[in-house]
């Protein structure tokens, strides 16, 4: 990593061990914890739970639905540009190409700003190119290169097998089971009025 990359990193991770930061209010809190998207990527890394990916190739499009909040993202392959720089997204802007029986993903315009997961501490700016490969009837090999010289000194690879499951991907409901949100902050929210009261009672004391 670069200089620039480990302080924004270490700048992040210290704001996350602010007391009661992430949790003053709802919009601070990790968009995963709320349900928007978590796991999906790109790039497309193992879970907790629910890593499981259905692709399904038509004219034109490549379709990848996640499991994880049942998130979808939409490849198109025909050519067309990239949508202008002023646009983010969570799982940013893909455009994808073949070569030869290589399907190839160059991925943009990214939004981090959400506090969703931003792959060590990467830039809105970073380019990711992926690359699927069918190795045999039960396999696809995985890999993806990251590129971001405000975080990282050169370009860097990984690569993993995605091995194929039987049955269906299930529908994640995960806003209709939530209570943990709500009870974070509400829990937050105690701390802070135990830790006001004892404040007083310690100021009266003296």
């Amino acid at each position: 990593m670069t200089a620039e990359g480990r302080k924004r990193l270490q700048d992040r991770q210290a704001a996350q061990r602010v007391p009661g930061g992430q949790y003053d209010s709802v919009q601070n809190v990790a968009v995963g914890t709320r349900c928007i998207i978590q796991g999906a990527g790109p790039p497309m890394l193992p879970q907790g739970y629910n890593s499981n990916y259905q692709i399904v190739q038509g004219p034109g499009y490549v379709m990848i639905l996640v499991e994880m909040i049942s998130d979808v993202r939409i490849i198109p392959t025909d050519g067309r540009p990239h949508v202008p720089s002023a646009v983010r997204q969570y799982m940013g802007d893909s455009r994808g190409h073949w070569e030869g029986d290589t399907l190839v993903v160059e991925t943009s315009n990214f939004n981090f700003r959400a506090g969703n997961a931003n792959l060590r501490g990467v830039t809105d700016d970073f380019k990711l190119i992926e690359r699927f490969k069918r190795t045999d009837e039960n396999t696809l090999s995985y890999e993806f290169t990251v590129n971001d010289p405000a975080t990282f000194a050169k370009p860097w690879t990984a690569q993993l097998p995605f091995a194929k499951i039987n049955g269906p991907i299930f529908e994640m409901a995960c806003h209709e089971g939530n209570y943990g949100l709500r009870n974070i902050l509400s829990g937050a929210r105690a701390d802070e009025k135990k830790a006001a009261e004892a404040a007083s009672k310690r100021s009266q004391q003296e």
